[in-house]
């Protein structure tokens, strides 16, 4: 990745973000146009663009940022359900180019999703 995503900007304290997790591989926060009363972004802290750049090697730190999807939902109170999105891909929805999870709760979920 040539440019700096502001996604890398808010890894790097370069922009403020209310941060709910961070370890070394991942960091977690709350999203600043939130689409539902919970939303929270999960991003590796390692510049990839999208889910179609993770490579073999990268399952790893795929399975962690699963975990970490799990564990924000327990910690955030989500038991009634949640949704986990990630988009791919201008026609998927991805306006960052840099990986990215979507956490929302906290209303019920419609389908299609969009």
């Amino acid at each position: 990745m040539s440019a700096k995503t502001i996604f890398q900007r808010i890894i790097e304290r370069e922009i403020p973000a209310e941060i709910v997790h961070e370890d070394d591989l991942c960091l977690a926060f709350r999203d600043v146009n939130p689409q539902a009363p919970t939303h929270v972004l999960v991003i590796p802290k390692r510049p990839l663009r999208s889910l179609a750049e993770l490579a073999d090697a990268d399952l790893a730190l795929a399975g962690h940022m699963v975990l970490v999807l799990r564990k924000l939902a327990r910690d955030l109170k989500l038991e009634s359900g949640y949704r986990v999105v990630a988009n791919c891909g201008p026609d998927g929805g991805q306006s960052v180019d840099h990986l990215h999870f979507h956490l929302l709760g906290g209303r019920p979920m419609g389908w299609p999703p969009g």
